[in-house]
């Protein structure tokens, strides 16, 4: 089912005019390579190769392993050599090369799949001129649905669920598929608690043993977004963090993030499942530990940004839905501009947003900083944002029903201490659960504040499901004097007040009352006079 694009490579790599002979596929674990490889080699027969299958797991890492397997295809005129789970035998790619390759006939054609990427002298010396890359991708949503309908279970809110937390593999889409046969009503957050079910998903994703001697790395680097050398020797006192982070960069399952390592979503999903049921003492040390890390580099560095690694550790549903980065690997952030005017106001053509949109296609013009869009993998805008501060808002902006008495309220209140304040946040995706709301809500902190915000304006639409409870969760207060009211909709001010520790501190906050715990105190951020200084001049009136 699917792999069209793939296929038809596949198609033109068996054609007797093709222009390879070696054909590199590469992909996560549970991506479908193997898969991929069947229907390869069930194509390649009636085409003339007699097909040659040499699966990694069960060959030694030794040359003369490989001579004694490919001395029948040597001898025949179209072989088919198909290598499956080769990063268990990469170490014999130089070998391959050198004496192997050049040995099969002129008609041969070779396929060799990894988890890893090929190395780079698969490039070159001439390799490169018959050697093709093929990375195997998530598979699509139309897809997705198409393997479930195949397997018994025909769309509805079950299938939707589904497709959602598998995350585009094809292994959890037919494990859940299966899961779900077996039991009516099953749900794949809810089944995560069957041990047979996710240990034989871990399982078959990492290929490793997770109660090994890297439990707690793995742990860790399940838990946390981003996972470095400094966060390990934090997190697991007494380890040597470097031997670690090299160790957890081997994985087939990890990928570069930022300037550490993550593991894919799906396996870091269920690697913390298994965990937390099999030694829950170890997650909890885990969690606590990678807060007080994530948070005392925030401060002493004043990185922002590091309020998406503490926002990941949050478990609250209610509160990441408004502020998340978890759907970063299905929609990303982009800048807005002039040119986006015409796509936003069709994004909102007959909805209640309509209404005040003259406001943002102005800031599209002059300040288009303060618009941040969201847009799926295909390039097209689900979403958008407004938001600002009061020490980076343009002059025009406070005649806005809307923004004018929040942005007043906000400088009389604290003009020396960071406020967001959004005017607008806008989920035209159709899907609740995509996570558009929780990345817009990331991205007004990180565009509109310099430093860790204290304050945080949220625009509540109490008609809109999620809106009310995320701001209950957060312990806004709800000012209704600041409300904006009209004819199609209320627009109401929610002021949350992080406290003297901000953000960040708040943040930190969450993960140990979410684990039972009393939170550590944090003292005030002395105000740098400089900062002062010059909000006083900018407000001199």
């Amino acid at each position: 089912m699917g792999r069209v694009r793939e296929l038809e490579i596949a198609e033109r790599f068996l054609s007797s005019d093709a222009e390879t002979s070696i054909l590199l596929i590469h992909g996560a674990g549970g991506i479908g390579k193997s898969t991929l490889l069947r229907e390869l080699a069930r194509r390649a027969e009636p085409a003339g190769f007699a097909v040659h299958w040499i699966e990694g797991r069960d060959v030694a890492p030794a040359p003369d392993a490989l001579e004694s397997l490919l001395g029948e295809a040597q001898r025949e005129e179209r072989p088919l050599v198909v290598f499956d789970t080769f990063e268990r035998i990469a170490s014999l790619g130089g070998y391959l090369r050198k004496a192997l390759l050049p040995t099969l006939p002129d008609g041969a054609r070779v396929v060799i799949a990894s988890r890893e990427r090929p190395d780079d002298a698969w490039f070159r010396d001439g390799w490169e001129s018959i050697a093709a890359e093929l990375e195997i991708d998530d598979v699509t949503r139309e897809d997705a649905g198409e393997i479930l309908r195949m397997q018994g279970i025909d769309g509805g809110d079950a299938a939707d669920d589904i497709v959602r937390w598998a995350g585009g593999s094809p292994l959890a889409l037919s494990l859940a598929a299966i899961a779900a046969g077996a039991e009516p009503g099953w749900e794949p957050t809810r089944g995560l608690e069957r041990p047979e079910f996710v240990e034989e998903l871990v399982r078959r994703l990492t290929d490793e043993d997770v109660f090994g001697p890297h439990l707690a790395t793995m742990g860790a680097a399940a838990i946390a977004r981003v996972t470095t050398p400094e966060l390990l020797a934090q997190a697991i006192p007494g380890c040597d963090p470097q031997a670690e982070f090299e160790w957890l960069a081997k994985r087939y399952t990890t990928e570069p993030v930022g300037s550490g390592l993550g593991f894919h979503d799906l396996v870091a999903r269920a690697l913390r499942t298994v965990i937390s049921r099999r030694n829950p003492e170890l997650e909890r040390d885990l969690r606590l530990r990678i807060a007080d890390h994530l948070y005392e580099r925030a401060v002493a560095t004043g990185q922002l940004l590091l309020s998406i690694d503490l926002a990941h550790l949050a478990e609250d549903p209610t509160i990441r839905w408004g502020y998340s980065w978890e759907a970063s690997a299905r929609l990303r952030l982009d800048d807005a501009g002039p040119g986006d005017a015409l796509t936003l106001a069709e994004l909102i053509r007959g909805t209640p947003h309509e209404e005040d949109f003259e406001l943002t296609e102005r800031l599209l013009q002059e300040a288009p900083q303060h618009v941040a869009t969201v847009k799926d993998s295909e390039d097209k805008i689900v979403g958008y944002a407004v938001a600002l501060s009061p020490r980076n808002a343009p002059a025009f902006v406070d005649s806005d029903r809307i923004l004018g008495p929040r942005l007043a309220h906000a400088r009389e209140r604290a003009i020396h201490l960071e406020s967001v304040i959004w005017r607008d946040v806008v989920d035209a995706s159709g899907d609740p659960m995509l996570g558009v709301i929780g990345m817009l809500g990331m991205a007004g902190i990180l565009r509109s504040a310099q430093r860790n915000p204290r304050f945080a304006y949220l625009p509540i639409d109490p008609m809109f499901p999620g809106a009310p409870e995320f701001a209950e969760a957060l312990g806004a207060e709800h000012l209704a004097e600041l409300d904006a009211k009209s004819d199609r909709r209320v627009i109401e001010c929610h002021l949350v007040d992080y406290g003297h520790g901000g953000l960040l501190a708040a943040q930190r906050e969450l993960v140990y009352r979410e684990l039972g715990l009393e939170p550590p105190a944090t003292e005030a951020e002395p105000e740098p006079v400089r900062t002062a200084v010059r909000d006083a001049l900018r407000n001199l009136d």
